[in-house]
């Protein structure tokens, strides 16, 4: 599995809009519904606010990985947003973050959902890839900056 099997330049936000961790979580579930017509957004904005309740998906370092699971999806979705200024996200070290990649897996799939959860946290663990990913300009070179990055970790 790899980030690319889920993840195009239009699935990526290269500065994000929102100011609070909801206007952020609506973004994003926009921009990935438009891209994929078999996400139904309310839904998926429910389901990951309710994951937000049980403990905020902002793991540290300036990321966080919002994730949920949906009914009628039949691949995993992925969405990728940044931001320059820093969202407060309720994050684990209770500072802003700015890379967020949200995750939709099927509802039957959790052996799929947990890879890929895994496979992002691998690939956000280099200190350089965030701070690339920082600098980027554009949606074109955060998915390449991705891409490249993914590459280098096996399957």
């Amino acid at each position: 599995m790899k980030i690319s099997d889920f993840l195009n330049a239009e699935l990526i936000i290269a500065e994000l809009q929102g100011k609070t961790k909801k206007q952020i979580l609506e973004e994003l579930v926009a921009h990935l519904s438009a891209q994929r017509d078999s996400i139904d957004a309310d839904e998926l904005l429910r389901v990951l606010i309710e994951r937000e309740k049980l403990g905020s998906t902002g793991i540290g370092n300036g990321i966080a990985i919002p994730h949920g699971k949906l009914n009628g999806l039949d691949n995993i979705a992925l969405v990728f947003g940044k931001s320059t200024d820093g969202i407060d996200f309720d994050a684990i070290d209770g500072k802003p973050v700015h890379l967020i990649f949200l995750l939709v897996a099927p509802a039957n799939s959790a052996g799929v959902h947990l890879k890929a959860l895994a496979r992002l946290s691998r690939l956000l663990k280099g200190a350089q890839f965030r701070q690339d990913l920082l600098s980027a300009a554009d949606a074109s070179g955060l998915y390449n900056i991705i891409v490249s990055e993914d590459d280098k970790i096996a399957v």
